[in-house]
């Protein structure tokens, strides 16, 4: 499969100088805050449908492999995502992350994935996703 053939959305995160550790490469914990900075603009990509996903949305489980080092020199990162699973109340969002400008063919330096549940937050439960939020998410999800 080529580039161009892969189903997933592709965002650039720039990274800050705060966000290196004293060896200088990203610090574990800010690498979740820069998958957060990704996965935002993709589940507000095609606006209105998915805006009940951002604000009523928590993470359920995370899941970080560090495959190689990223630094500042590599900003601003690649995160691509797409959804590798769809249920009836949450999804999980895969991401890889490469430096800037590295092929899809390159390993990536980061594997994560997230599953996001969507959530009421008047009565404070999970809730199904909407058809409309399903049909977006269709759209991410590898065959």
């Amino acid at each position: 499969m080529t580039d161009d053939e892969l189903i997933g959305f592709h965002c650039p995160v720039e990274v800050r100088w705060s966000d290196m550790d004293v060896y200088q490469h990203i610090n574990h914990a800010r690498m979740v805050t820069l998958l957060e900075e990704a996965r935002i603009p993709w589940l507000m990509a095609d606006g209105v449908p998915t805006a009940t996903l951002r604000n009523s949305a928590v993470i359920a489980d995370l899941h970080v492999r560090y495959r190689g080092q990223l630094r500042h020199e590599d900003t601003p990162l690649d995160v691509f995502m797409w959804v590798e699973q769809l249920r009836a109340v949450d999804f999980t969002a895969g991401y890889e992350v490469r430096p800037h400008g590295a092929p899809m063919s390159t390993p990536p330096a980061i594997m994560a994935s997230t599953q996001i549940a969507a959530f009421d937050i008047d009565t404070q439960r999970l809730r199904r996703l909407s058809g409309d939020e399903r049909e977006y998410l269709q759209r991410w999800q590898r065959p």
